[in-house]
């Protein structure tokens, strides 16, 4: 089979280029290097952005199944520019469902689901709270009637290759790191559910999607688990830090549990990779010092996407440009 990767330079994408390299699939990469400066992995790599249409769409023809990552994530990084979110968090997504006929793996989020009492399914109400989540809806949409399996993740955590960056805009990530590097924690709240699962675990998911003839919406998640709880299991590994709480809600109103009963029965899904062993080998890579500094930039999407995206005017009207 062949399988291009969009997105396979990012976060979850290096765990599945991984599982992918030595699985006898023509695999091919297609990544706008948004985060990193190199790609170093032996797999064909394209470096193109999604949207530039005519540079994707040989691409397209080439492949027999797409796996889409590409996408802007997280709640303050998609509010930097809303234009801009929805040109490659929707748009793209729309044109990928019109130029290619094949099998596509699509990432959505929990985040659709807002906030809910008990334990969500698929048919759950939704109530996404964002323009991240708002996108993904709607990217869902449009997938509605093609060839697609639709995986709503939870909120990940941990390592995913040993290529590309870690992310410390995670919840269980940064408080990890914060933990290990400050010896403080600082939580709002602390009482809101989210479900929890391993970057390697989706990867897993991905690849027996992959090997499936199932389409349409599908829950991942190991473990829903409120901040509170979280913070208590950290304490475990770092005994000596400092939590300090404030009792006021902050921006994000999120907090939800979810059932992955469905991916469970249907696709095989088991994840194996527990908060604990996330906690671990950050704390490992932390205490080891392999981060020189954990505050850079590119290790959380807003703050590395903050100064790259800017807007001008011009005679016919506002321009929206990525500075990449």
């Amino acid at each position: 089979m062949n399988i291009l990767i969009v997105g396979g330079a990012g976060y979850l994408g290096g765990a599945v280029t991984d599982l992918l390299m030595h699985s006898g699939h023509n695999i091919r990469v297609y990544d706008i290097l948004l985060y990193e400066e190199t790609y170093r992995k032996p797999v064909p790599f394209v470096y193109g952005d999604v949207r530039d249409r005519k540079r994707l769409q040989p691409h397209l023809d080439w492949a027999d199944a797409v796996i889409w990552l590409t996408a802007l994530v997280g709640d303050p990084a998609c509010a930097l520019n809303e234009d801009l979110t929805i040109e490659i968090n929707r748009d793209s997504v729309q044109y990928l469902k019109d130029g290619f006929n094949g099998r596509i793996i699509f990432m959505s989020t929990c985040s659709v689901y807002g906030a809910a009492a008990g334990l969500l399914d698929e048919n759950s109400p939704l109530n996404p709270l964002s323009l991240y989540a708002k996108t993904k809806l709607w990217a869902e949409e449009i997938l509605r009637s093609a060839n697609a399996l639709i995986f709503r993740l939870g909120t990940l955590y941990g390592i995913s290759d040993n290529f590309s960056r870690i992310r410390f805009d995670l919840v269980v990530n940064t408080l990890v790191m914060r933990a290990a590097c400050h010896g403080k924690i600082s939580i709002f709240g602390g009482n809101q559910y989210r479900p929890l699962l391993h970057v390697r675990d989706v990867a897993s998911a991905i690849c027996l999607g992959l090997n499936k003839t199932y389409t349409g919406i599908y829950n991942l998640h190991f473990e829903n688990m409120t901040i509170i709880q979280l913070v208590d299991l950290i304490k475990k590994y770092f005994p000596g830090i400092q939590v300090e709480t404030n009792d006021s809600m902050f921006q994000d109103h999120r907090d939800y549990r979810v059932s992955s009963e469905k991916s469970q029965k249907d696709l095989g899904f088991n994840p194996i990779l527990t908060i604990d062993d996330g906690i671990t080998e950050l704390k490992e890579l932390l205490e080891q010092g392999r981060v020189k500094n954990s505050f850079t930039t590119r290790f959380s999407n807003y703050l590395h996407l903050k100064p790259l995206l800017y807007e001008y005017s011009s005679p016919l009207g506002k321009v929206i440009k990525l500075n990449i």
